[in-house]
């Protein structure tokens, strides 16, 4: 690299050890940049390539770039899409403003790469500007797992045909573009992280962090000191100061998780950055501001707590802005099909198998099934079939024993009412095939209406 590229401060200004760093430094300046992993070009005004460092010519593909220079210029070596509609560096050296992270795209061979540039100016020691620097670094995989990330959270992907799941849709729709904090409610398994995921990656904030706490499987000082952080000595093993979850979340969003769970005393601190969007560390005096959108989850009737006194009714209303109901798997078998299908695609990608089948009798017994585990448990049913398959059909005999002979009779034959718990399932089934709609599910169970809505209140079996 000219050594008239790399000046420093006038020597005159500087301390004998500052004056021997910058000639240290000026002396090792193509060894510093060939060591760092940003691609670094330096330009002369005239367009002209002065240096390339190592990591450039991998980026650009370009071993032979020590050729370029002297007299051949950066688009030549670079020609990437920022080129077409006006030079960056030219527009830097114009206006005195740097860029900072512009993507753009760069033919190698036949692959198309992405490129983030940042641009600086070069001066002289009378601080002239004698050309200029563009650094650049390869996100084609970090763009394309952020892709992945968001297709994997999109609301496309969240399965469902099920007329209460079609209201959870547009709900998502309404509520991820807001800053609105939102209450998820269901029974485990349902896919509560999953919305969750959904909701930051198709908000404004889905550039910043997602971050997750499951507050139940901590305790109180352990929650205390994940969510808040804590400076050094604040308790036995604290042995250095250390971010909580809430700072960093900054700009992004928090999930927390089991919310229902949380201690009085813990839920006052919630509720604080709720309002205030401020807290301490444990054991530091400093308040720490952030700007956090929140998003809880729950397998808990909260409303319950706040009735019975063990959940604080002000967080429950900072909570549930926007609340979100999950429907259980069991309220929702049509979707059944649909989820096996999705699951049949995933282990065949994961497994490498070759299964591309469920027959009607082991898809019979999935639908007779209540899944207190929700779709979790479908999920780990469908793998366990995929280890006893080695055809490509599912068939009953691969379904765990528990499905192998699940039956409207083995589900209430042991039952102290059996004939009762007989028909609430005839009942059951019946409404779930006629997608409760009572006229047809009368009808189809030759009883009246009016018999139907009275036997489905001696059961206990909500109206939908």
């Amino acid at each position: 690299m000219p050594e008239d590229i790399v000046k420093m401060s006038e020597e005159s200004n500087l301390k004998p050890q500052q004056y021997d760093m910058h000639k240290y430094l000026e002396v090792n300046s193509d060894t510093i940049l060939n060591s760092i992993a940003d691609g670094v070009v330096v330009i002369g005004l005239n367009h002209n390539i002065l240096f390339v460092n190592r990591a450039a010519k991998e980026i650009l593909g370009r071993a032979e770039a020590e050729d370029l220079l002297g007299g051949a210029k950066c688009r030549d070596l670079m020609g990437h899409s920022g080129c077409t509609f006006g030079c960056l560096l030219n527009n830097t050296i114009k206006t005195g403003q740097h860029v900072y992270n512009y993507e753009v795209t760069f033919e190698r061979g036949d692959k198309t790469i992405i490129l983030s540039i940042n641009t600086a100016l070069l001066k002289d020691k009378d601080n002239n500007t004698i050309g200029g620097i563009e650094i650049f670094r390869d996100v084609s995989l970090i763009k394309e797992l952020k892709d992945e990330l968001k297709g994997k959270y999109s609301f496309t992907n969240i399965i469902g045909k099920n007329h209460r799941m079609h209201e959870v849709f547009e709900l998502l729709h309404e509520v991820a573009p807001t800053k609105a904090t939102v209450l998820i409610h269901g029974e485990t398994g349902t896919g509560k992280e999953l919305i969750a995921n959904a909701i930051h990656h198709n908000s404004p904030r889905s550039s910043g962090p997602f971050i997750k706490v499951n507050c139940a499987a901590l305790s109180d000082n352990l929650l205390e000191s994940e969510l808040f952080g804590h400076v050094k000595g604040a308790f036995t093993g604290a042995i250095a100061d250390k971010a909580g979850r809430f700072e960093l979340a900054d700009g992004g969003t928090i999930f927390l998780d089991e919310v229902g769970d949380v201690s009085p005393q813990m839920q006052a601190k919630i509720l604080r950055v709720l309002q205030e969007g401020e807290f301490e560390r444990v054991g530091g005096t400093k308040t720490q501001k952030v700007n956090v959108r929140v998003v809880t989850a729950t397998n808990k009737d909260l409303k319950a707590a706040v009735e019975k006194g063990e959940f604080r009714e002000d967080l429950y209303y900072r909570l549930k802005v926007v609340p979100i109901q999950l429907p259980a798997l069991r309220e929702r078998k049509d979707d059944i099909p649909l989820l096996v299908k999705y699951f049949i695609e995933k282990f065949n990608k994961e497994m490498g198998a070759g299964i591309t089948n469920i027959s009607p009798a082991a898809m019979e017994r999935l639908m007779e099934y209540d899944y207190p585990g929700n779709i979790r448990e479908l999920e780990h049913i469908i793998e366990h079939a995929f280890v006893r398959c080695s055809g490509k059909t599912l068939n009953p005999e691969h379904l765990p024993k528990d499905l192998q002979n699940n039956s409207i009779i083995g589900k209430v034959i042991n039952n102290s009412e059996p004939l009762k718990a007989l028909e609430k399932e005839m009942i059951l089934k019946g409404l779930d095939e006629t997608d409760w709609k009572y006229n047809e599910c009368a009808k189809k169970l030759k009883m009246s209406r009016t018999t139907l809505w009275r036997r489905m209140k001696e059961f206990n079996i909500d109206k939908r």
